[in-house]
């Protein structure tokens, strides 16, 4: 079985470690995961900040770059929710890129669902022995839909002690660019979110998305905090 695997900005600038784990992970499920180093950005920066214009350019570049039967895969379903829920509303009144962008929905897949629904492949022999909470991000959980399949892909994982923080549906602070536009409301969101992290007596905060990661750690390497950020993917791919 062979898969496209899109890979965020955040992921491709900042954690590429990240995004050889999602290859690692599918390659023991038997998937064979096909990279087109010409992808770019899914437009969902740009679309937050009201440039749909410019969004529209950068969404009719992804479905070229995605053309072709092959499924999607993405470790991130913050950029998965928006290609589903908004590339609908920027070619409403283009009848051939409406069609296109509907095709590529219905192949699209955020990392953990698609290990999860479809290959059905929850066990990868990982071994993490340590205790972590998740954080539910706010796409991922309202956008996308996904809650109970980390926590399943986590359940499988040896020495791993998962426990759940007060609050975990409630937002980082991150959010695209209000951290930008909202610098101080963000920081004391974040604070929120790692003080409920802390209580647990966790030692890694997880997560399907980088760029709420990247938010939170920022805030604990500043107050040099005892608990460290790590993508789902990074878990799963451990150990063996």
């Amino acid at each position: 079985m062979t898969v496209d695997l899109f890979i965020p900005c955040f992921i491709d600038q900042f954690y590429p470690q990240t995004a050889f784990n999602v290859i690692k992970v599918l390659e023991k499920a038997g998937v064979t995961a096909n990279y087109n180093p010409e992808q770019t950005c899914c437009g969902q920066p740009s679309y937050n900040s009201g440039y749909w214009d410019e969004t529209k350019t950068l969404a009719e570049k992804f479905i070229r770059d995605f053309e072709g039967p092959h499924t999607i895969i993405s470790p991130s379903a913050s950029c998965t929710g928006f290609i589903k829920n908004y590339y609908g509303h920027l070619f409403k009144e283009d009848d051939k890129n409406f069609v296109s962008q509907n095709l590529l929905k219905s192949r699209l897949f955020e990392f953990s669902d698609y290990l999860v629904n479809q290959v059905k492949f929850i066990d990868f022999g990982a071994r993490f022995p340590h205790k972590v909470c998740y954080h539910d991000a706010c796409t991922a959980l309202r956008e996308y839909g996904i809650k109970s399949e980390p926590r399943l892909l986590l359940s499988k994982v040896k020495g791993l002690e998962l426990v759940e923080m007060e609050d975990t549906e409630t937002c980082c602070g991150f959010g695209g660019t209000f951290s930008a536009k909202f610098h101080s409301i963000s920081t004391a969101m974040t604070e929120q979110k790692v003080e409920k992290a802390l209580a647990t007596g966790a030692e890694y905060i997880i997560s399907t998305e980088s760029s709420c990661l990247m938010n939170i750690e920022a805030y604990i390497l500043k107050n040099n905090l005892p608990i460290k950020p790590i993508h789902i993917a990074d878990i799963l791919a451990s150990g063996w």
